[in-house]
């Protein structure tokens, strides 16, 4: 690691589980960038103790303060929750095991913070992780090569995703952090983003959507993504319902306006003959319908 490369102000917190590997992988990632954080804050909420033993081996607070929490409380906005309670900087940018950053991502970042918007959070593209192989499926993908400022009523899942984000600590403070009902490892199963980016534009802040910020992630087997499909539509649909329990009608129509995305999907998939695709939307339709139901009667 060359001596000279410049160090920003801002929290790097990554987020694992049962996953060294990976974590390995994406730190050398962070690691080998064009610029360095000022700290990473390694969440673990890991089973067994590969990861820890992985940290304590790898030397990499030797270039960069490093801080490792080991967290027994499950759950992927829990996770973010405890990087925020740990960082020191003002800014705090996310991802997670599963994603590898590009070497110009913070550098990227911080020209996104440095826009005439003057943005309060900045998110990313994220890409599919390697060539294409038979059988391996791209997730969360943000392509988009167009640069986008999200201001008020907009639909959360056009700005970004968590694992490619940074926000402005005092607004994560100001909106209260990640809802620790919604997120992988939770009852709500996904969906902890799209939360906090609808309350961070709720409460007036500005997001901007850096196309050069880029972060790759990894691609999944047929069998994991079929698996996956109910729980993002259970996160979709318990995190509107939720909003639309406190009398958010925008929330209410986010929702229709998904399920109806949704159903043009299916049926157009149905029209093509892609069944694995019209398999895909009715897990995710499924999913959605568990998940409003979880949103309207959850009390706590």
């Amino acid at each position: 690691m060359a001596s000279d490369v410049s160090r920003i102000d801002l929290t790097v917190a990554v987020a694992t589980m049962n996953r060294p590997s990976a974590l390995a992988r994406c730190m050398s990632a962070i690691l080998m960038g064009q610029a360095l954080p000022a700290e990473i804050v390694i969440v673990d909420q890991s089973t067994q103790t590969e990861t820890a033993d992985l940290v304590t081996a790898a030397g990499w607070d030797r270039i960069v303060p490093l801080r490792y929490v080991r967290q027994p409380h499950r759950g992927l906005a829990a996770s973010r929750n405890a990087a925020v309670a740990h960082a020191s900087q003002p800014i705090v940018v996310f991802t997670d095991d599963d994603c590898v950053p590009d070497e110009g991502w913070l550098t990227a970042i911080v020209a996104g913070f440095d826009g005439a918007e003057k943005p309060d959070a900045v998110t990313g593209r994220v890409l599919p992780l390697g060539p294409e192989r038979p059988g391996f499926y791209a997730v969360s993908t943000r392509a988009s090569r167009v640069r986008a400022v999200y201001r008020g009523r907009s639909l959360p899942w056009a700005v970004g995703s968590g694992g490619n984000s940074a926000v402005k600590r005092e607004w994560l403070d100001r909106v209260g952090g990640f809802d620790e009902r919604l997120g992988a490892g939770s009852p709500g199963f996904s969906a902890e983003d799209l939360d906090v980016f609808y309350r961070l534009l709720r409460a007036g802040a500005t997001v901007r959507y850096e196309p050069d910020a880029i972060v790759f992630h990894e691609r999944q087997d047929g069998a994991r993504r079929l698996a996956s499909r109910p729980s993002y539509g259970f996160g979709m649909g318990a995190f509107c319902a939720l909003w639309t329990r406190r009398h958010d009608a925008y929330a209410g129509w986010m929702l229709a306006r998904w399920c109806f995305d949704r159903s043009r999907a299916l049926l157009t998939a149905c029209v093509r003959r892609r069944w694995r695709r019209v398999r895909e939307e009715l897990l995710m339709l499924r999913g959605a319908a568990c998940g409003i139901a979880y949103g309207l009667t959850r009390t706590s």
